[in-house]
Parts: C-alpha cells; sequence; structure tokens
C-alpha cells in the first residue's frame, strides 16, 4: 500500500453533505448533521456510520449541501405572509376521520 492509498484528513476538494435521518419512530427525515465525502455513496456510508451507530435509523438522506435553496430567516414575513390568508389550506375546514392516524 503507497503512502496515497492511505486514509487521509478530510480534502478540502470534498463536497459538503447535510445529512437526514428518519427515526424508527419517526415520521419525517430530520437534520442531523454535515460531513464532507469524495461522492454521494461515501456520503451515505459515513452517514451510517456517523449518525446511526446504535440502529436507531431506518433511512437516511444524504444531499450536497450546494443543492439547497432556503429561504432566509431575515425575510420570513414577506416571504410566508401570502399563507395567511388562505384559511382553506387549515384542516379545520374537512372532516377528519377518526381512523387517520397521522395528519
Amino acid at each position: 500500500m503507497s503512502s496515497d492509498d492511505k486514509p487521509g484528513p478530510v480534502r478540502p476538494e470534498w463536497p459538503l453533505y447535510e445529512v437526514f435521518v428518519r427515526g424508527k419512530r419517526g415520521l419525517n427525515h430530520v437534520h442531523v448533521g454535515s460531513l464532507h465525502a469524495p461522492d454521494e455513496q461515501m456520503a451515505l456510508h459515513n452517514a451510517r456510520n456517523l449518525y446511526t451507530r446504535r440502529n436507531e435509523g431506518v433511512s437516511i438522506w444524504v444531499v450536497r449541501a450546494e443543492d439547497i435553496t432556503a429561504s432566509s430567516p431575515d425575510e420570513k414575513d414577506p416571504f410566508f405572509e401570502p399563507s395567511g390568508d388562505k384559511v382553506y389550506r387549515h384542516p379545520t375546514f374537512y372532516p377528519i376521520p377518526e381512523d387517520v392516524p397521522h395528519i
């Protein structure tokens, strides 16, 4: 094995991935952290080793941080204001059957 084959520190050219894990009792994926990896498969493998060591996850998503588009907290009022007058989006106008477990 040459010195080039040995695992080393994170390389600066490796992209940053955001990691989301869905727990056994969870209904959605939750952001648990970030990591650097050379590709998606290695990011998924490393995320499993780092964030689900106690077998608590059932699904993992890894997303390149550069591919995430987010709203700015500074613009939250104007960004979310249009939804305030759309009361029909709230489930108060619809009968919800009792056998529906999650809404």
